[in-house]
């Protein structure tokens, strides 16, 4: 009996001799974890014997408006960022905050607390072991660095997971997007230190949209490649002519559920396209260490294909080409170190 998941498409061939004699039998798929279930009752016999799997009428797939509708309505059922998150952006925005305020507010997240020792006490940081307590991250590591840190515990679980779709396999995104992060906070300490804390936010959640995504694109992924296969079509162009949404534009609408403020919002909407929103500087910032990122060969995925920095953005921050390898060089280092 050859059974087929109906949301990765994994093959099961299980023997006839195998089969239960109830009247169905439903497993979840080792890929994805969808349950694949099949009524042995109703199955008809080919003429060899062996059962063939119930006819059914293909499932009309939505298209326009109506499939951008239903992605969208899925950005509620996407994790929340942690309040934690949220709580130490605005403790760290306060100028008259102070680290006991910040420990204080960890205690009351064990988890988040537990991976801050452990990215702390990474060699990144080169406090191997001698960060022991919240108190004395606060203290050893400064400020920012701290909320540095509990930017990516608050989203290292969100980001993790395998995306098919887009050729990442567990914990490429993640370390793709950390790599943004850090390279966004390079260029932004140089060109607009006032912009550093957003930058690192916006480069880390840039790519969010990809999560909703993704099971639309396994699901078409005939049709994606179909339009691949035309002359230097990027796939953000798929996403767009397909789906009538690219991951960014998704990604902007998962940073308005998160609450996260609108200069960061439409920075992540842009980031392909910055000069769709010129005056935004931080978008430009997030688009080049994308690039960066990219010509570093993290999180090289199907979407890589093609991938070009916008004419006019590294004049749009003052950099020249001698720049990037530096941008480069602390980008890699804080993405392997802390990875």
């Amino acid at each position: 009996m050859i059974l087929k998941c109906s949301n990765c498409f994994k093959v099961f061939d299980i023997p006839d001799d195998r089969l239960p004699k109830r009247k169905s039998v439903s497993f979840p798929c080792t890929d994805c974890g969808v349950n694949v279930s099949l009524d042995i009752q109703t199955e008809s016999k080919t003429a060899d014997g062996v059962a063939a799997p119930p006819k059914s009428e293909p499932k009309e797939r939505l298209t326009g408006e109506a499939l951008k509708k239903k992605i969208l309505s899925k950005v509620k059922d996407l994790p929340p960022m942690p309040q934690t998150v949220h709580k130490a952006r605005e403790i760290m925005a306060n100028a008259k905050s102070d680290f006991g305020e910040l420990a204080a507010l960890f205690e009351t997240d064990q988890s988040i607390a537990t991976k801050i020792l452990k990215m702390a006490n990474s060699p990144y940081y080169g406090m191997s072991g001698k960060v022991t307590s919240i108190q004395r991250a606060s203290v050893v590591l400064g400020h920012k660095t701290l909320g540095e840190l509990i930017t990516l515990c608050g989203t290292s679980s969100l980001l993790g997971d395998r995306l098919k779709g887009y050729g990442l396999e567990a914990g490429v995104l993640w370390k793709h997007s950390m790599a943004v992060a850090f390279g966004s906070r390079i260029i932004a300490k140089r060109k607009d230190p006032s912009l550093s804390n957003d930058a690192f936010t916006a480069g880390l959640i840039h790519d969010s949209g990809k999560l909703i995504l993704e099971n639309y694109i396994v699901e078409r992924w005939d049709s994606f490649e179909d339009f691949m296969s035309g002359e230097k079509r990027t796939f953000l162009d798929a996403e767009k002519q397909i789906l009538e949404l690219d991951h960014a534009e998704a990604a902007s609408v998962v940073c308005k559920n998160w609450g996260f403020p609108e200069p960061l919002t439409i920075a992540i909407k842009n980031h392909h396209h910055p000069s769709c929103s010129p005056e935004n500087k931080l978008g430009y910032i997030i688009h080049v260490a994308d690039a960066i990122t990219m010509m570093a060969g993290l999180g090289l995925g199907v979407d890589g294909s093609f991938y070009q920095m916008e004419d006019g953005a590294m004049d749009r921050l003052d950099l020249k080409e001698e720049d990037v390898h530096d941008i480069m060089s602390g980008l890699l280092e804080a993405a392997l170190n802390i990875s």
